[in-house]
């Protein structure tokens, strides 16, 4: 077994491993750009060493430095987590090359599955069913466009180096195909520096099921499979397992098929076999296709680790030092079931935006759910990086408990200081049809309005953000609130979106207070345990932040407390300006000084954390001013375009 390991990552994935390492008696090193110093994966490692600035390309893509750090530290091998170098095969053989061990496949293995009309072939060979579609070599516009009025519309562009929903569009009607398509090369180009794409089938009511496998080397076993259906964006949001509605029938012939696609590329370690499930008549042996191959650890492992009793990340250690398959086939069972929901920090009514900010309060349910995250109180979320937050695990003999425990923890969640999705994941795990076990990849679209509605706050809402704006449960001293004259009344302002909330409230003694909201009374107290409403929410938690409160809960909410007078004038300022909804790079603008816009029409590219966002106008009107030149890295609220009326 290695003495020490160096974790060519940040983040959750690098906490992860650090912490299986230090059970294992291994010592570790981090690696940390410029904006990572105080990272939580720098205090948790051993030792650290600085590779570079804060983007990704002058640090933690840098083979080069990271190799460097290695040798300076005296580390043995390497573990890539996923996402930066984890697929590169010219890392892995940099690696090597130094006399290092790289913890994952061979470089050959990682090449064979990199670029996905390559792995499809190679699937076929092995046996295993793949999706109907093109990936040829013919790259051409005209023939793309062919090819998908044969396959038959709707069909997916999908990147052939892509991954995560990189480089990735549906396309519905044939007239869409050719905006969608240079989108996707762009977005392919930019990510991979790979252009090219290949055409797939778009099966209608389809599952995203995944299969875990673990290989020597030699010969594979698998570790069942994961359901990760619930997606937006192509990015996955709650995986569960194992799948709900698997017969032992299909679960054998897709662990078979997982198995094959490993060893048929001599597959190393932890590695993970993705197929597309045509769920409309119930999963069947014959209506599944093999997707792509991630040839690295996944962000939803440890859900496999929960209904296993494996330590994915052990394993890869101890198959990396030389050891083989540490159980075989027959030896692995599954125990109860599990979720995992990605809490990250981004902007849901925005459309998914990822978001930034300092993390001013954070308190994850470590009580009743493993957490897996990399971030503290007082950590910055930086538009450089994944805006993941943490991982909220559950695990529970039956499914129904281990959905319980999961809406019980992130009710239990707190975060204050940027905006996240914690609200749309608890609505997400009460939904019905998630519930039942009846859903598909389209089920956030399909029912996004729901998800996504806020109901008007109630007043006891109201209240308790009205307490938190005064610090009731500091008020504490036997004479808080007394006065001869009677209660003496504050008037607030609390501000939710665009609608402004006029109430009052005074403190009436220690900790106590009521809150007047047009005739009604509402009486409440404050402690420790939170804000308790008289015949009402009992030990409602929350926390102010600057004017922002923030009421945690199975529907959190945030208030602004405010002028009435400066929210006008703000609204005023602002309404005929486009501004950039997080900091990015401008990459393009579609319109020129003088131009007539609609209501909907686009008006320019905004790159952002991997991914490109467009920008539209929110009403009609003519373009005054470009406020920024393609090219330009602009903050978060940067003004970008202005727009005027259009004359009468």
């Amino acid at each position: 077994m290695f003495d020490k390991i160096l974790i060519a990552n940040r983040g959750e994935i690098a906490c992860r491993v650090i912490r299986t390492a230090r059970t294992m008696g291994v010592r570790t090193v981090a690696v940390h750009s410029d904006a990572d110093a105080n990272a939580a994966h720098v205090a948790l490692a051993d030792e650290a060493r600085h590779i570079g600035a804060a983007p990704p390309r002058e640090s933690y893509l840098r083979g080069d430095a990271i190799i460097a750090a290695a040798r300076a530290t005296g580390a043995q091998a390497i573990h890539p987590g996923y996402g930066f170098l984890s697929e590169n095969p010219d890392f892995v053989e940099a690696v090597e090359a130094a006399g290092l061990v790289f913890i994952g496949p061979s470089a050959s293995a990682i090449r064979a599955m990199g670029l996905k009309d390559a792995a499809k072939k190679l699937m076929r060979e092995a046996g295993v069913p793949v999706v109907p579609g093109h990936d040829g070599p013919e790259q051409d516009a005209a023939t793309l466009a062919r090819a998908a009025g044969l396959i038959g519309y709707p069909v997916l562009i999908k990147a052939v180096a892509g991954g995560g929903g990189t480089g990735m569009r549906l396309v519905t009607r044939p007239q869409e195909f050719d905006d969608a398509l240079a989108s996707a090369r762009s977005e392919a180009e930019a990510a991979f520096g790979n252009p090219s794409v290949l055409i797939e089938k778009f099966v209608t009511s389809p599952r995203h099921i995944e299969v875990q496998v673990f290989g020597d080397g030699t010969s594979a076993v698998h570790l069942f499979e994961r359901d990760c259906s619930l997606q937006r964006r192509h990015q996955k949001v709650i995986e569960e397992a194992p799948a709900p509605g698997m017969t032992l029938e299909m679960r054998a012939a897709m662990g078979a098929a997982a198995v094959r696609a490993a060893e048929a590329i001599g597959y190393r370690g932890a590695g993970t076999v993705e197929f597309i499930v045509d769920a409309s008549r119930g999963l069947r042996p014959d209506a599944f296709w093999f997707m792509e191959m991630n040839t690295r650890l996944q962000v939803e492992h440890p859900i496999t680790e929960a209904i296993t009793g494996v330590d994915l990340v052990e394993w890869q250690l101890r198959v990396a030092a030389g050891e083989g398959l540490p159980m075989v086939q027959d030896a692995l069972s599954i125990t109860g079931h599990a979720f995992e929901a990605r809490l990250y920090a981004e902007d849901v009514p925005a459309g998914f935006l990822p978001a930034t900010g300092r993390l001013a309060h954070l308190h994850l349910p470590e009580a009743r759910a493993r957490i897996d995250s990399g971030v503290r109180t007082g950590d910055e979320i930086s538009p450089w990086y994944d805006p993941m937050i943490a991982k909220v695990i559950t695990h529970g003999p039956t499914r129904a408990v281990a959905l319980n425990r999961l809406r019980a923890a992130l009710a239990e969640a707190e975060v204050a200081g940027c905006v996240t999705n914690l609200g749309f994941l608890g609505a997400l795990a009460r939904h019905a049809g998630f519930a039942a076990g009846a859903f598909d990849t389209g089920l956030i679209a399909r029912d996004l309005d729901a998800l996504t509605a806020l109901a008007p706050p109630a007043p006891e809402d109201l209240a308790v953000a009205a307490a938190c704006a005064i610090a009731l449960e500091n008020l504490q001293d036997p004479l808080a609130g007394f006065s001869i004259s009677g209660p003496i009344w504050q008037d607030l302002t609390l501000s939710q979106d665009t609608e402004d909330h006029a109430l009052r409230i005074a403190v009436t003694g220690p900790g106590r207070a009521q809150v007047a909201l047009g005739a009604a009374i509402i009486t409440l107290r404050a402690d420790a345990q939170g804000y308790h409403v008289e015949g009402g929410v009992q030990g409602r938690r929350a926390a102010r932040i600057g004017d922002a409160l923030y009421l945690f809960g199975a529907q959190p909410r945030r208030f602004t407390l405010r002028d009435p007078l400066v929210r006008a004038a703000e609204t005023g300022a602002g309404a005929d300006l486009v501004l950039a909804p997080m900091p990015g790079l401008l990459k393009a603008v579609f319109v020129a000084v003088g131009a007539e816009v609609a209501h909907g029409d686009r008006l320019a590219i905004l790159e952002a954390m991997k991914m490109e966002h467009t920008l539209t106008s929110a009403r009609a009107g003519l373009v005054a001013e470009i406020l920024a030149e393609p090219g330009a890295q602009v903050a978060a609220g940067a003004a970008l375009i202005r727009l005027e009326e259009t004359a009468p």
